[in-house]
């Protein structure tokens, strides 16, 4: 792997490489805000490409215009039922939330814990220094606090613009990229020399494996995982059962990240006993069955049928990459994050693996040739084998002709010694 010796071209080379990454890493975060639609769009338009392509080709819809059409009104219309099944009553729930944790203040209230800060203001806080800032009425700061207050409300409107003109510039992207999905995915390998080409498109093999034993599947896994943690909080009666299943849900994006939804159901579970005055360990258990039972439903069921035998990356390397290129790239590296990191662990696989098995392969020819050598010489001591006799069509022996020719010369020269 380091057998090649470092010569000053490749370490110029190998300093231009670093000094291309890091100049590409800063014109991405100096264009960040006009790339972000770009890259969400393609990554929008990987996620439902297939949905397109069955409309085309299953459905035998064969303008595509209309397929895209179709997909997005339907992912449309998913997203505001899906928004009117989840936010009145996640309204619901967390107005009831409001209320358990103003009655667990108030209940709490005459407690040691509230004397405690009371007397801790009381020695360390002046308190009419205190009174004289809440009724000072000084006319210029009242102009400034009015100033600063106009000033956030027409910025929140400009962003609110800007957002809205990113949303639109966000559609039209995804549009002209499922337009053409077929020949922007395909036709980049135009752009790669001949001779890198087969290496090039084996690398993107492998990271279309990846994102597609990740993306697709991981995010389908989390999807009805998330359902099947709010169908189970709801039949148990648990608080923001939907908000707290499709959060845990949302978790298991990262395989066995599910797990940190149990710090807020054991402090839901403490709001239910205080309300509900029910124990509160048998609802922590109830809690825990809706656990059991859907993880075992997700390892033995949702995971083997979805995922099948792809092997996607490891939950410690999705956490990695995700902060280091989110560090470096901001929510474009949110975005780019596993496919980068994907790509790189091919590159690995596929090149440095490869320096690796040439190596052995040579290594092993090495230790092969001094037998092989010995092997022909003995072989070549003893009498020769009958090997038979071809012509060609000029009549010209062949080698074997010539082989047994030289061997009855040899025979006729030794019966002359032996007459001598």
């Amino acid at each position: 792997m380091f057998e090649k010796e470092i010569t000053f071209d490749r370490f110029i080379r190998g300093l231009m490489v670093v000094a291309g990454l890091g100049l590409a890493i800063y014109i991405i975060n100096l264009l960040s805000a006009v790339l972000l639609p770009f890259f969400i769009a393609w990554f929008l338009a990987y996620m439902i490409y297939p949905t397109v392509k069955f409309f085309q080709y299953k459905l035998h819809l064969h303008n595509r215009i209309l397929c895209i059409a179709i997909t997005l009104l339907l992912i449309l219309a998913a997203i505001a039922g899906f928004f009117w099944l989840i936010i009145p009553p996640a309204i619901a729930e967390f107005v009831r939330f409001r209320d358990l944790i103003a009655d667990f203040i108030k209940e709490t209230g005459n407690s040691t814990i509230a004397r405690n800060i009371e007397i801790f203001f009381q020695q360390n806080i002046d308190q009419n220094a205190f009174i004289r800032l809440l009724h000072e009425n000084n006319v210029m700061e009242a102009l400034k606090v009015a100033v600063n207050q106009l000033w956030s409300l027409v910025s929140q409107t400009f962003d609110i613009i800007i957002a809205l003109l990113g949303f639109c510039m966000v559609l039209l992207y995804l549009f002209f990229i499922l337009l053409d999905y077929e020949k922007l995915s395909e036709g980049w390998i135009k752009l790669v020399p001949k001779r890198s080409r087969r290496f090039a498109a084996a690398l993107v093999d492998d990271v279309q494996h990846g994102m597609n034993s990740y993306f697709r599947g991981q995010a389908l896994v989390a999807f009805l995982v998330g359902v099947l943690f709010s169908i189970g909080f709801l039949i148990i009666d648990f608080p923001l059962a939907i908000g707290l299943g499709m959060f845990i849900g949302f978790l298991n994006l990262v395989p066995y990240m599910q797990g940190f939804g149990f710090i807020p159901t054991v402090l839901l579970a403490l709001l239910k006993a205080n309300d509900t005055g029910e124990n509160f360990w048998l609802i922590l258990l109830s809690a825990c069955i809706v656990f059991i039972v859907v993880q075992s439903i997700q390892d033995a069921f949702l995971v083997p049928k979805i995922m099948g035998k792809l092997m996607g990356l490891n939950p410690a390397v999705i956490l990695l990459s995700l902060s280091v290129w989110g560090s470096l790239l901001g929510l474009i590296g949110l975005i780019i994050a596993l496919p980068l990191t994907t790509l790189l662990l091919s590159y690995y696989r596929r090149f440095i693996e490869r320096d690796e098995r040439k190596v052995i392969l040579a290594e092993e020819r090495r230790r092969k040739r001094p037998l092989s050598s010995q092997s022909f010489s003995s072989e070549s001591s003893d009498a020769f084998p009958p090997i038979p006799t071809t012509s060609n069509r000029n009549g010209e022996s062949t080698p074997k002709e010539e082989h047994m020719h030289a061997s009855e010369s040899g025979k006729s020269s030794s019966v002359e010694g032996e007459k001598d």
